[in-house]
């Protein structure tokens, strides 16, 4: 390697080097880290060596490496087609980032993705997902298997489906997932699929056509199909569904932003969202948890569990930010439902706020979970601590006790926000 020289005697390089940062990369080449061209990559001072696995990991040429809480584990190959720079990922074993900036996000065993990806906080991309080049991601959850496109922003969405990287859920190219509102609010998640089933790693997977789009907030069940060039404006629960989107209605009407046509349905989608992501938390606690090993180490899970966190605190503060917008005395208006569920959010978020904190999950359907973690850990007994394997191998009844245990935490956070906006029923 004409830039440096290996041996017993230190590392050296043709051309002068800071002394900082030429301390840390040679500290990481004596270590086996592979870095072809160490002149052209930058590494920060505050990146913990002992993070980063010297096991065929592979830096090359460009590369920019930030943050104390970077982590990399062996088998990974970082900037093969374009320069990538990281900060303060957790990346997980066999990842490949081909190129692009990857900032607070968790990429878990055999991720792939892309040149020129814009990945940012609160993302995760559990095992096996993948993007192609140029995909935008953040606040998004990716479950194993699911797969996007070329050309594409997905912000703000958790998407599941799909048994295997040959029957897998997909985004087609050119997708976007419109997050942002005329209101200038993010209240926007969509939940394509749902966590309590597709955690099992066994629903049929969801196909978005490319040249498409979804408006946020919104909610795909398993098994639908979106033709291409489809834009979903519109809730489908309902599993095996093909939608087909034609041309755009023309029209020119009076419109006031920060009037929400639709209430309840914004406020329904985030509180179904966020009660999705308590019980991914309570997944990650007690089911992840069992599967700690030299691949899984108990800092991968913590950033998992960091993240999950970051992303339910996301979308309070994004539905909070609806919720204490003053309803307006509008004259006309102030007999109406939709009157009336503006001034009971208004008064009413601070306890529907403490609500989501109060049920955690930990107690909803104790004895499911006991249960269904049981069965697990005979799984782990039989097949060793290989995530998809054993969660993939348990009997179809213990997945559904497994999904019950989860649903349940989900219904008693939607039952109590009702209580609490009863105009919202």
């Amino acid at each position: 390697m004409p830039a440096e020289t290996r041996g017993d005697s230190a590392v050296k390089f043709e051309k002068p080097l800071t002394n900082a940062r030429e301390s840390k990369i040679i500290e990481l080449l004596n270590k086996g880290v592979q870095i072809p061209n160490p002149q052209s990559v930058e590494i920060s001072n505050d990146i913990d060596s002992d993070r980063i696995s010297a096991d065929n990991v592979v830096i090359h040429s460009g590369c920019k490496i930030f943050g104390s809480k970077t982590l990399i584990l062996e088998n990974t190959r970082l900037g093969y087609e374009g320069p990538v720079t990281i900060e303060n990922c957790q990346i997980g074993s066999n990842v490949e980032l081909k190129g692009g900036f990857f900032s607070g996000a968790v990429f878990l065993d055999k991720v792939q993705c892309g040149l020129g990806a814009h990945v940012r906080e609160g993302t995760i991309l559990e095992e096996q997902a993948g993007i192609a080049h140029t995909v935008a991601l953040k606040q998004t959850i990716l479950f194993p298997f699911v797969t996007l496109g070329s050309l594409i922003n997905f912000c703000d969405c958790l998407m599941a489906g799909g048994t295997s990287r040959k029957n897998h859920s997909e985004v087609g190219s050119s997708y976007i997932h419109f997050n942002f509102t005329p209101s200038q609010d993010k209240a926007t998640p969509s939940l394509i699929g749902d966590v309590p089933r597709g955690v099992m790693l066994n629903q049929n997977p969801i196909f978005l056509g490319g040249q498409g789009g979804i408006v946020g907030p919104c909610r795909l069940g398993f098994g639908i199909t979106a033709a291409a060039g489809t834009i979903v404006r519109k809730d489908e629960t309902r599993s095996d569904r093909l939608i087909m989107g034609g041309a755009g209605k023309e029209g020119n009407v009076a419109f006031s932003p920060g009037k929400y046509p639709s209430e309840k349905r914004i406020v329904i989608n985030n509180v179904v969202y966020i009660a999705n992501l308590i019980a991914l938390r309570q997944w990650y606690d007690q089911v992840r948890s069992l599967f700690i090993s030299s691949h899984f180490p108990r800092v991968l899970l913590e950033a998992l569990q960091e993240k999950v966190n970051l992303a339910i605190e996301e979308r309070i503060n994004r539905l909070e930010a609806v919720c204490r917008k003053k309803p307006i005395d509008d004259r006309q208006d102030q007999a109406s439902k939709s009157l009336k569920q503006r001034l009971e959010l208004y008064e009413h978020w601070p306890e529907l706020k403490e609500s989501f904190s109060a049920l955690p999950g930990e107690a909803a359907a104790a004895d499911l979970r006991d249960q269904f973690l049981s069965s697990v850990g005979q799984g782990i007994s039989t097949c060793g601590r290989d995530y998809i394997r054993v969660i993939q191998g348990l009997d179809p009844a213990d997945s559904r006790i497994g999904t019950l245990w989860l649903q349940r935490i989900i219904d008693e956070i939607i039952a109590k926000s009702k209580k609490i906006l009863p105009s919202f029923n």
